[in-house]
């Protein structure tokens, strides 16, 4: 902003003071560039990809400088899809508040429910009351939005670089883990399935022959992809020593998740914090040392593998624990009946409205004030941190005693991995953007919220 002076003004009621100074405000970036290339008397080219490239995973703007086909510097640009989720969540009770963060990162909906709903037991002190049952449901969801997640990462990263077939085939996988999930939660994504207390509903009857059907389909397609691209000699070309970033350069932009654990440091939230009983489950942490695109790729891929491993854990779990509750029993936090699915497959059942609706005065108007009014969460703040798919994703919860949150704060993971862009492409070819943004697997609904 600069100031200047100019000629007196006609004065009146809408008018500007003629003794005042006027301030002409310039862009900021763009000034600054051209100020840049006019000092150092060089011509230099900025391109923007996005915001509505293909290849930019939603409404990302990166800025490119090159020389030639050299990127010589990389600024990416958000804030196009902010939503203003974390404001909204101030306004509306602890339970609706579910709704809001499952929209976030629309590719891991569950994962954030899951962390959300941890913070809000920890502030209600209620972590450990938590049935048995519902933690295994949860963590059934969180894994199978784990592969979800994995899955659209490495399939519209192979279509980004020309290979239809790979984004196919992990849509098929993905398909069959949303078929398991809308049978126990009845919506494919953005589901407010995971409420504080537990879930909202329990599995339905067959739900774990219906997993165990799901299990090999997605291991097959897995199986497909890990030979369409691994060994082949153009997709390895292509990712082989691109977008390098190592464990000092992780560790200082304070990346998590595949990236990290491309780079060596096995560091899962799951094994180093575990939450949801992830201690008594066998999986393995995959990790590696050539910190590049490669290596991000087949990690997901393992990772989808030792999701299955969790899953089919869950489904003898499950079948253990049959008929057991999947909310706390404190009335105060739980709704006083169960939602289920209705015999036409929608809305709540017979049962659930014949006891609100008819045979209780008291049950009525005690569900009522819950739904409506919300309940009551301790005041102080928490912090509590989950493995999502993409990496740490953490949530900072603060109550003032009332209904709803006084404040709600999420660490997306593709938020802070999305700093590391510059950094893995500078000095790449231009093309190689695209296998950077690929491989970092941001969603913008997460980076902006």
């Amino acid at each position: 902003m600069s100031e200047s002076t100019t000629a007196p003004h006609a004065t009146g009621p809408f008018t500007e003071d003629p003794e005042a100074p006027e301030y002409s405000a310039y862009g900021g970036d763009w000034s600054e560039i051209a100020d840049e290339a006019a000092r150092l008397g060089q011509q230099r080219i900025v391109v923007n990809m996005g915001p509505q490239h293909p290849s930019t995973h939603g409404v990302l703007r990166v800025m490119l400088e090159i020389e030639g086909e050299t990127i010589t510097e990389t600024r990416a640009g958000i804030g196009y899809l902010h939503t203003g989720i974390e404001k909204n969540m101030e306004f509306r009770t602890w339970t609706q508040g579910v709704t809001f963060c499952t929209r976030m990162d629309y590719v891991a909906s569950m994962a954030q429910e899951l962390a959300y709903c941890l913070g809000v037991e920890k502030l209600l002190g209620i972590t450990d009351d938590v049935p048995e049952r519902a933690s295994v449901l949860r963590v059934l969801m969180a894994e199978l939005t784990r592969i979800g997640s994995h899955l659209v990462a490495v399939g519209t990263g192979g279509n980004e670089m020309g290979a239809t077939t790979v984004m196919t085939t992990a849509f098929v996988a993905r398909e069959e883990t949303f078929k398991v999930i809308e049978l126990i939660s009845g919506l494919r994504t953005n589901n407010a399935y995971i409420r504080p207390g537990g879930v909202a509903q329990d599995a339905p009857e067959g739900a774990t022959d219906a997993i165990r059907a799901m299990i090999p389909k997605v291991k097959q397609k897995l199986d497909e992809l890990v030979d369409l691209q691994l060994a082949n000699p153009i997709f390895k070309g292509r990712l082989q020593d691109v977008a390098v970033l190592d464990l000092a350069g992780c560790m200082a932009l304070g990346i998590t998740g595949p990236i990290l654990r491309s780079a060596g440091l096995p560091y899962d939230v799951r094994k180093a914090e575990p939450y949801c009983g992830y201690e008594t489950y066998d999986f393995q942490v995959p990790t590696s040392t050539d910190a590049d695109a490669y290596s991000r790729v087949v990690l997901r891929l393992e990772e989808c593998y030792e999701s299955l491993k969790i899953v089919e854990q869950c489904v003898e779990r499950l079948e253990a624990s049959e008929g057991q509750p999947v909310m706390v029993a404190d009335k105060k936090v739980a709704w006083p009946a169960q939602l289920s699915v209705g015999s036409d497959g929608q809305g709540n059942s017979l049962e659930h409205i014949r006891h609100i609706m008819g045979e209780s005065m008291e049950s009525l108007i005690h569900h009522f004030k819950l739904v409506t009014e919300g309940f009551k969460v301790p005041a102080g703040q928490v912090y509590v941190a989950t493995e999502g798919p993409k990496g740490l994703l953490g949530v900072h919860l603060v109550s003032d005693g009332g209904t709803k949150p006084w404040r709600a704060h999420f660490r997306d993971p593709g938020f802070n991995n999305l700093q590391a862009l510059s950094i893995l492409t500078e000095g790449g070819q231009v093309a190689d953007v695209v296998v950077a943004i690929a491989t970092i697997d941001m969603v913008l609904g997460g980076v902006d919220r």
